[in-house]
């Protein structure tokens, strides 16, 4: 597959700087975008996790203990997405470093005052301090997380310099490519097969030493 259609594609400078141009819009961001990840604890027992140390709280006050812990060693300086993958209780996204990917800023502001109010005084790089999670029906706290803050993009548009413009082209763009260069691929070993059916031969054959 790496011979017959990996190797074939080449993207330039003037495929990207192209696409760029007939798609200026997909890279205008209308609202500031934030590229967040969290760790989760929780108390509910029932509740499944997926992460490395298959370490779980088993109640309220081992959910404390647990988050405030992990708040220590990301203040000693322990990698926030290693101490994610080992002890987050998020299924959703302990296995990929708790990243939650981009959001817009007006997920944000739909969000509890509390971690919209947490994210929005973060600059890159920085992380939450531990922010309860309420049940609204008891008011009582049935989680607890800290939100990283990995990057900030502002709200307008994007150039073509910018080196994560070009990679989203050119992945684009490969990607593509690679998927109408299978499909001609397929198509070629189809028309180019010869099928034989052996079972079928192996029957008659059967047959005709049986007679």
């Amino acid at each position: 597959m790496n011979k017959e259609i990996t190797s074939r594609i080449n993207i330039t400078d003037q495929d990207v700087s192209g696409y760029y141009n007939d798609h200026k819009a997909e890279f205008n961001l209308i609202e500031a975008q934030y590229h967040l990840a969290k760790i989760m604890v929780s108390g509910v027992v029932s509740a499944q996790v997926h992460n490395l140390q298959n370490s779980k709280a088993q109640n309220d006050a081992e959910a404390r203990k647990k988050i405030q812990m992990i708040a220590n060693r990301l203040d000693s300086g322990d990698d926030f997405a290693t101490m994610a993958m080992n002890y987050s209780e998020d299924p959703e996204t302990s296995n990929n470093g708790g990243d939650l990917g981009m959001a817009p800023e007006s997920a944000l502001k739909n969000a509890d005052p509390a971690t919209r109010d947490a994210v929005m005084k973060l600059k890159p790089g920085q992380y939450t301090p531990v922010i309860p999670m309420i049940n609204p029906t008891n008011h009582q706290p049935y989680a607890y997380m800290i939100v990283k803050l990995i990057s900030k993009e502002p709200a307008g548009q994007r150039d073509l310099n910018d080196p994560r413009v070009q990679q989203a082209i050119r992945q684009q763009l490969r990607d593509r490519r690679e998927q109408l260069l299978k499909a001609a691929y397929y198509e070629t070993l189809r028309d180019d097969a010869k099928v034989t059916n052996h079972y079928a031969e192996e029957v008659l054959k059967n047959l005709g030493a049986a007679k």
